[in-house]
C-alpha cells in the first residue's frame, strides 16, 4: 500500500463515517453520554495534536522553544488575548529564546 493509496482510503472512510453520522437518529446523538463524548473527544484531539506540535521532532520528543512559546501563548489565551496576540506573542518568544541561545 502506498502513501497515497492510504490517504484515499482513509478519506474514503471518514466521508463514510460522515455519512452515517447523518443517518444516525438524532435522539441517540442528543442523549447526554454521546454528547459528553463528542465534547470530550474534540478536546482530547486537539489537545494530541497540539502535543505533538509542540514536542515531537520526527519520530523523537524534543523540549525545545516551542515548549515555552506554549506556555506564553496558553497564559495569554487565559487572559482571553485576541487571537493574533497569542500567535505573535508566543512566535516572538520562541524567537528570542533561540536569538538567546536558551533553546534550539
Amino acid at each position: 500500500m502506498t502513501l497515497w493509496t492510504a490517504v484515499l482510503l482513509a478519506s474514503v472512510i471518514c466521508v463514510a463515517l460522515k455519512a452515517v453520522g447523518y443517518l444516525l437518529p438524532t435522539s441517540w446523538v442528543e442523549a447526554p453520554r454521546p454528547a459528553r463524548i463528542a465534547d470530550l473527544l474534540t478536546v482530547a484531539l486537539l489537545s494530541a495534536l497540539v502535543a505533538v506540535q509542540t514536542l515531537g521532532a520526527g519520530q523523537a520528543i524534543a523540549v525545545d522553544a516551542r515548549v515555552p512559546a506554549l506556555f506564553v501563548a496558553a497564559g495569554l489565551l487565559m487572559i482571553r488575548a485576541p487571537f493574533l496576540v497569542v500567535v505573535a506573542a508566543a512566535a516572538v518568544t520562541a524567537a528570542l529564546l533561540r536569538l538567546a541561545g536558551w533553546a534550539a
